[in-house]
């Protein structure tokens, strides 16, 4: 295949929604994107739509169930802190960056999700310490490329605050100034989550969202100025996208309480869940129950019952059960007994020691126990998509795509790398393409 661009860089803003299109119209540095771009402000995302099935998607063109990544989170009932989805070993089938990387393109990436140990040139992986022997600096430069993170963190490292937001961003986009400049990239990937950080904590139109945008555009516009002071503005295509939108919360759903109370989740006296018959293992704005034994066929009826009494009434939140079988159809783990959905108002925790339903406190969240607004919803929810944008070399200029989905994005940005990643649940949107 031939390739359509020279460089292509992406830039997910984690949590762009489409009702941010009107404000994105009017900041200085994305109206200049938007014009002469190929744009699309209606893009469905996947279920569950978290950070790191959606990302993996963007670079697979693959569904959750096809890719492997099912959730943010590994399942590990008793584990505080579930170990995340770090690592490209969880990827099943390739990726736009390990094809890029066999027809010898550069490849880079900055915190984008599920790239640990991936072989990228240029790689400074999204990955945290989650265990109290760990240490952060280390975690880091083991999964990922050493000596560029070690010439990144030299250079900009007195900007960032640990892992707080807005600085995370502020130096991870001076490191994408300084990789472009430098480095060259044939492919970029990096992800920015300043918007998602404050949408979690503040609410969807909090005044600290609003302001997570004006930053988002200060930032594009250093990326831009980068790529124009590289010397690449005609070989290059940039690429702004958002992985899925979010809803407003006030409640949140306890599932293992009930199933604890079952004698289904078993826990020590310390609250430590010790053995488990079913267990609820959280997407936010939905969740996937798991059956241990697969032959139990008492714990599967007991929890059919369970949700199916749930589900008559409004007040226990929850809006849909989705069999194992229809999870598999919306592109979520099959392997799950149910996926269960949630009424908007409402999203999913984990938690066993608590009530069933809890009404979120400002408390719960300044102690980050809780949060004013979640994503992993369905995609068939009302306002809930998220927007591209593609503009410079190989893209058709002034083109609106009327809608596209998350999987497709993949098999286009193969395309305009002249790379192929095979047989994909998405196709390549051709429309925008020159």
């Amino acid at each position: 295949m031939e390739r359509v661009t020279d460089h292509l860089i992406v830039i997910s803003f984690d949590c762009l929604s489409s009702l941010d299109f009107h404000m994105l119209k009017e900041l200085p540095n994305f109206k200049n994107l938007l014009s002469r771009s190929a744009f699309c402000k209606n893009v469905e995302t996947i279920y569950p739509s978290v950070t790191y099935p959606c990302h993996t998607t963007i670079v697979t063109g693959n569904f959750p169930n096809t890719h492997g990544i099912v959730n943010n989170t590994l399942l590990q009932p008793g584990v505080l802190s579930p170990d995340w989805y770090w690592h490209r070993k969880f990827i099943t089938g390739t990726t736009l960056y390990d094809e890029a990387r066999k027809a010898g393109l550069i490849t880079a990436a900055l915190l984008w999700p599920v790239t640990a140990k991936a072989k990228i040139k240029y790689n400074m992986p999204e990955i945290f310490a989650n265990r109290l022997w760990h240490h952060q600096i280390a975690v880091s430069l083991w999964n990922g490329s050493p000596l560029y993170q070690l010439e990144m963190n030299r250079k900009h490292g007195h900007i960032r605050n640990g892992l707080s937001q807005p600085e995370l961003d502020d130096f991870v986009v001076e490191s994408t100034v300084s990789t472009i400049i430098s480095k060259k990239p044939n492919l970029l990937l990096v992800h920015l989550t300043d918007l998602d950080t404050q949408r979690h904590y503040h609410g969807f139109s909090s005044e600290e969202a609003k302001a997570a945008l004006y930053r988002h555009d200060q930032r594009l516009g250093k990326i831009i100025g980068a790529i124009k002071k590289a010397g690449l503005e005609d070989r290059a295509t940039i690429v702004a996208l958002g992985d899925h939108s979010a809803l407003d919360e006030s409640k949140a759903i306890h599932p293992n309480v009930l199933l604890k109370e079952m004698g289904l989740l078993k826990v020590n006296n310390k609250g430590k869940v010790i053995d488990w018959k079913a267990y609820c293992k959280s997407c936010d704005g939905s969740a996937y129950i798991y059956i241990k034994n697969q032959k139990d066929k008492e714990t599967k009826e007991m929890v059919v019952n369970l949700f199916e009494k749930l589900l008559k009434e409004t007040k226990n939140g929850i809006e849909q059960v989705f069999t194992n079988a229809h999870a598999k159809e919306k592109g979520a783990d099959e392997l799950a007994f149910l996926m269960i959905e949630a009424r908007q108002g409402f999203y999913f925790k984990e938690c066993h020691d608590t009530s069933y339903i809890r009404s979120i406190t400002k408390e719960d969240v300044e102690e980050r126990r809780y949060t004013y607004c979640s994503h992993g919803y369905s995609p068939a929810k009302e306002k809930y998509t998220t927007v591209f944008i593609a503009k410079g070399k190989g893209i058709r200029p002034d083109t609106e795509i009327a809608s596209m989905h998350l999987v497709d994005e993949g098999p286009t940005f193969a395309t305009l790398l002249g790379v192929n990643l095979g047989e994909t649940d998405g196709r390549s949107v051709e429309e925008i393409i020159i």
